[in-house]
């Protein structure tokens, strides 16, 4: 029997998808939540083999929930599911751990299948998310993202030249790089920008 642990903030969709993955004699739904952050203060999250994940819910989304879950174990199975994929968000969630990334849209009998093959190590990315991936791809240099991703958490330019040992000076090229190839004027708005595309 493969347990699921499903997390999605939208109610009727959640508890519809529970239903039809109950449905499945070896499958069984054994706990459900609407935010990341439920997931990971339920006790219940030990015993899941796979955990279907909401790209975008309350407090932790999808992504950072499976960073999380994956902190705490890197063998778990955990699956990001989203209505709208952004090519940065697959390549994060994939170099997370993420065992697989589809979309909100694929049918029971298919999703199914593929908690199968997740539970037996495989992974799986939707095909048009995949091809979208890879005809897409971010500006910025591994070091620009750094400096945004910091940024982003609210981090100052000392700050991030600490984290990064770096020099200011550095970091504020790093920063003055990013703002002119995304076209903003700040940097906390390029590190917006480059949340909102799934950069960071």
């Amino acid at each position: 029997m493969i347990r699921v642990y499903l997390a999605d903030d939208e109610e009727m969709l959640r508890t519809a998808l529970a239903s039809l993955l109950e449905l499945d004699e070896d499958l069984t739904v054994i706990a459900q939540a609407a935010s990341g952050d439920a997931v990971l203060t339920d006790p219940a999250r030990a015993e899941a083999d796979v955990f279907l994940l909401d790209l975008e819910m309350p407090g932790l989304g999808g992504l950072d929930t499976a960073k999380a879950l994956l902190h705490e174990n890197p063998d778990r199975h955990t699956v990001i599911v989203t209505r709208h994929a952004r090519p940065g968000i697959l390549r994060s969630a994939l170099a997370a751990g993420v065992r697989g990334f589809v979309p909100k849209n694929t049918p029971a009998e298919q999703l199914s299948a593929i908690i199968r093959r997740i539970d037996q190590g495989e992974r799986y990315v939707d095909a048009d998310l995949a091809l979208d991936a890879i005809s897409v791809d971010c500006p910025l240099t591994e070091r620009e993202l750094d400096t945004l991703r910091l940024t982003e958490e609210g981090k100052s330019v000392p700050e991030i030249a600490a984290q990064l040992h770096l020099a200011a000076g550095t970091v504020r090229n790093y920063l003055s790089e990013a703002i002119t190839k995304l076209g903003v004027k700040t940097r906390h708005a390029a590190a917006k920008h480059a949340k909102t595309r799934g950069w960071i």
